[in-house]
Parts: structure tokens; C-alpha cells; sequence
């Protein structure tokens, strides 16, 4: 341990003195009137890709690229450089006779991390690497901070989410995640926008924390002097659009609950809700596993991944089983066989299940979800959709066409982890009412998650939604999965951390 210290320590007193190193060629250029920070643009004609791509085009002309100083290997006269760009890299060729002595001279006392602009002609070495001779060099900007040791990177995850820059700088493999994680995204939305989707735009700032069961962020408006709630879903927004007659609609963007922080959950998180009229909650399983599927072979080209050792087949169609069956199935409890309340409240106690409330107050439904998620979700490997959720904990939602203990919704779910939770959406406006009453008596019986009352949703339903589908899912959730990340830190670019001391 006072090895590892000691390391530590060393370490940090080499960084320090690079740092005062680099401060002091920063001060003899500026002294020479050749300060990096006083360039204000570049001219740069191709970048790293372009002139690898367009090689057979550009071989003999001159060109100008642009990047960060990533690994330098010049010793006399000439030598090599590599600089890095938003494509990749390219190689320069650095030599006395191209750039003279004085340029060459100051080449060698660039630091790694300085970016650079270089011009000059294209052509290929004797080993075959696309490369630049460069005629001539700017330094457009000096790094003032080393970078961590070339071998090894960043690689403690805390400091890898608080330096998210250097985090990408030195690990490739990391902005291949991130660019793919646009490329997710821009796939989701053609996906919908093919299928005649409207993409909308609901508050972040509302009155009411609504459309789900989550701890809300609580901020105060000055000029109206009320509290309002950082949105923990847009859900009750969008059916107002049905209502309104857009018959398609989605949003795209960032809720916040303010929850714990793990492999799975961020307190900031990104989502997207899509609704459509005149449909129900298998015109949303049919979307939700083609629409994974779609982005998953568009980024890939394969509907396959292999998640953390295991393989995942998103192509359609995905598993159903009821939640009924899969406790059945995983907990060897029959729920057709469990008549009342009282029943379930012995098993819950048997099988030792916790809940937010006296058990007294626990209903069938609360124990049947219990069961599921003590016994059956780590099984749901590969695409599953768990269909038909107790009514209690589902109170946006139709009953069951035939059995009205039950909802139509279903939850998603791979590798034993949810992606997703779609209703045929409760439109009767009384039932409602019934239901959102019901929530407030759970809040009295201390569940601060249960749902508050939206006067002004009511409203809206009581002016008339057709029947409509409704769909949620954790875009980061499904993006951990299609790059094989293992927590959803590694997909989100700026992951919320503790302030350091």
C-alpha cells in the first residue's frame, strides 16, 4: 500500500512538472510574438478520412489537415508524427529539407496534446501508410496538461467520467461508443419518421411531476413563486397531442428522478415516448422489437450482439409471456389460484418480499410484480415482453379485454434488465379519476413515487382521446447493449457524479 502511494506521488509530482514545463514554452512563444491561443481559424482542406479515401486523387497534391499531437518520432534530420482528427488519424512525414532547420527545431519541442495545422503533399511511404509530407506547421494551440501515459490511458472509471475529454482522447474505443450512440439515435428517429411520426416538444418545467411512478427534482419558479418538478416523463403531454389530433407523436429527449445512482440508473436520463391513435399495446410490441431491430442493423449490421459474453438476437418477433405465467414459470406460484388480497399478503411474507407500505395495505397485484422481480426478470435473457400487469400498479392503463384484475401493458426486458414499458392507454376519463384518487391514497400510505392528480391532463381526456398505444423506452438502456457497455455511465457522455472536494 505505501508502494502504491508513494507511485501515486511520484506520479503526480512528474505531472506537475510537465505541466510547469509546458507553461514555460507557452511563455518563450508568446515572448516571440508567435502565441498559439492569438489563431482564431484554420483553413483546413481535408480531414484524416478524406485524404486516405480520396488517396488516388490526392496523391502529389498539397493539402492542409488539422489535429491534436498524438505521437512524435523525429530524431536528426527528419522523422514521424501522427495527429488525430474528429475521423481518425494520418501520419506526417517531418523532414529538414522540407520545413528547414529552425521549424524542424521547433517541431521537436512540441508536446503531445498540442494541436497543430500542417500543409503539405500526400503520398505514401515505403510501408504503405497514407501520410503527409508537411512543408509546413502552425501551432494552433498548446497543451498546457499532459496526457496519461501513452500504454495504459485513463483507465480509473471515476476519473474517466469526470475527464469524459481525456477519457475519449486516449481511449478509442470510447468514441467509437459515443459516435455510435449518434448513430442509435439518428436510426430511431427515421424509424419513426418513416412510419408518419411527428417529433414534438414537451416541457421540462411543469407544475406536476406526472406520467409515471418516480421521485421527482423539486426547483422553485421566482416570478410565479411555485415549485415545479423537472420532468420525470412526458407521457401526460403527448395524449394531449392525441387529443389534439396529431395522431402520431413522439419525443425524444432528457427526464430526470431524482433516484440512485448504478450501473443502470442516472438521474438524468435520455427517453423517448411515442404515441399513436386507434391503436393498443401489440401495434407497440410490433414496433418495439422492429424498431430495435432496425437500429441495432443499421449501427452493427447484424440484428445480433454479443453482450458481455452472451449472445442477443433482437430480430423480431420477440418472446411474450404474461407476468402470471412467468412467475409461474420462474417462482412455481400459480396466481390463477390466489383469490384474495390476504392470500397473496401470506406468500409475500413467506417469501419474505419488502414493500414501501404495511404489508396490510399490499394488494394481489403488489405481490404478483414483487414475485416477478424477485424470481423471474434475471431470466429474461434474450427479448422478452412481459404482457398484462396487475391493475394496481398500472394506472394510465386499460384493463385486460377479459379479465379486468389485469392491464394491457408490457415491459421489455433483455438480459434481465427493462428497456421499455407500453400501455393500451387509458382514455375513459372517470376511470381515470378513480384511479389517480387511488394514487394519492397510496402517497398517505408513504409512497412518495405513486402519481399526483393532473387537473389539466383530466381536462384534455375529458375532452376526448380516440383508443391509443402508448410506448416508452430508455434510449441509454438500449445503447448499452448495441456497443456492449456494461454500465450506463459508459454511453453517457457526461454521467452525473458527486463533485470532487
Amino acid at each position: 500500500m505505501a508502494n502504491e502511494e508513494n507511485n501515486i506521488h511520484q506520479l503526480e509530482e512528474q505531472y506537475n512538472e510537465q505541466e510547469r514545463l509546458r507553461r514555460e514554452k507557452l511563455l518563450s512563444l508568446q515572448q516571440a510574438d508567435k502565441d498559439p491561443f492569438d489563431v482564431y481559424k484554420v483553413e483546413r482542406s481535408h480531414t484524416s478520412l478524406q485524404v486516405k479515401d480520396n488517396f488516388e486523387e490526392l496523391e502529389g497534391k498539397i493539402v492542409t489537415a488539422a489535429g491534436r499531437l498524438m505521437s512524435k518520432r523525429v530524431q536528426g534530420k527528419a522523422g514521424f508524427a501522427d495527429i488525430h482528427d474528429r475521423d481518425g488519424k494520418i501520419q506526417l512525414f517531418v523532414q529538414i529539407n522540407n520545413i528547414g532547420e529552425e521549424k524542424l527545431k521547433e517541431f521537436k519541442t512540441l508536446d503531445l496534446g498540442d494541436w497543430i495545422a500542417v500543409t503539405g503533399e500526400v503520398f505514401k511511404t515505403k510501408t504503405g501508410e497514407i501520410s503527409i509530407k508537411i512543408n509546413n506547421y502552425d501551432l494552433i494551440c498548446k497543451s498546457l496538461k499532459p496526457l496519461p501515459e501513452k500504454w495504459h490511458g485513463l483507465k480509473d472509471p471515476d476519473l474517466r467520467y469526470r475527464q469524459r475529454e481525456v477519457d475519449i482522447i486516449t481511449n478509442p474505443e470510447v468514441k467509437e461508443t459515443f459516435l455510435k450512440r449518434v448513430k442509435i439515435i439518428k436510426s430511431i428517429r427515421e424509424f419513426l419518421d418513416n412510419r408518419g411520426y411527428l417529433e414534438v416538444e414537451t416541457p421540462i418545467l411543469s407544475p406536476i411531476a406526472g406520467g409515471a411512478a418516480a421521485r421527482p427534482f423539486v426547483t422553485h419558479h421566482n416570478a410565479l413563486d411555485i415549485d415545479m418538478y423537472l420532468r420525470i416523463a412526458t407521457e401526460l403531454y403527448l395524449k394531449r397531442l392525441i387529443v389534439a389530433g396529431f395522431e402520431k407523436v413522439y419525443d425524444m429527449g432528457k427526464n430526470f428522478r431524482n433516484e440512485g445512482v448504478s450501473v443502470r440508473h442516472n438521474p438524468e436520463f435520455t427517453m423517448i415516448e411515442l404515441y399513436e391513435a386507434y391503436a393498443d399495446y401489440n401495434d407497440m410490441m410490433e414496433i418495439t422489437e422492429n424498431l430495435v431491430a432496425f437500429a441495432c442493423e443499421k449501427v452493427n449490421g447484424t440484428t445480433k450482439v454479443s453482450y458481455q459474453g452472451t449472445e442477443i438476437d433482437f430480430a423480431p418477433p420477440w418472446r411474450r409471456i404474461t407476468m402470471a405465467d412467468a412467475v409461474k414459470e420462474y417462482a412455481g406460484i400459480d396466481f390463477n389460484e390466489v383469490k384474495t388480497h390476504e392470500e397473496a399478503q401470506s406468500i409475500a411474507k413467506e417469501k419474505h418480499l419488502q414493500f414501501k407500505k404495511e404489508l396490510k395495505n399490499v394488494t394481489k397485484g403488489d405481490v404478483l410484480n414483487a414475485l416477478f422481480e424477485e424470481y423471474a426478470e434475471e431470466h429474461m435473457i434474450q427479448p422478452t415482453f412481459i404482457m398484462d400487469y396487475p391493475v394496481e400498479i398500472s394506472p394510465l392503463t386499460k384493463k385486460k379485454r377479459g379479465n379486468a384484475e389485469f392491464t394491457e401493458r408490457f415491459e421489455g426486458f433483455v438480459y434481465g434488465r427493462e428497456i421499455c414499458n407500453a400501455y393500451s392507454e387509458l382514455n375513459d376519463p372517470i376511470v381515470q379519476r378513480e384511479r389517480f384518487e387511488q394514487q394519492a391514497k397510496e402517497r398517505e400510505l408513504g409512497d412518495d413515487e405513486a402519481y399526483m392528480i393532473d387537473e389539466e391532463f383530466m381536462s384534455a381526456l375529458e375532452t376526448g382521446m380516440p383508443p391509443t398505444g402508448g410506448l416508452g423506452i430508455g434510449i441509454d438502456r438500449i445503447i448499452m447493449f448495441l456497443t456492449d457497455s456494461a454500465s450506463i455511465r459508459d454511453v453517457i457522455l457526461f454521467p452525473t457524479m458527486k463533485p470532487q472536494n
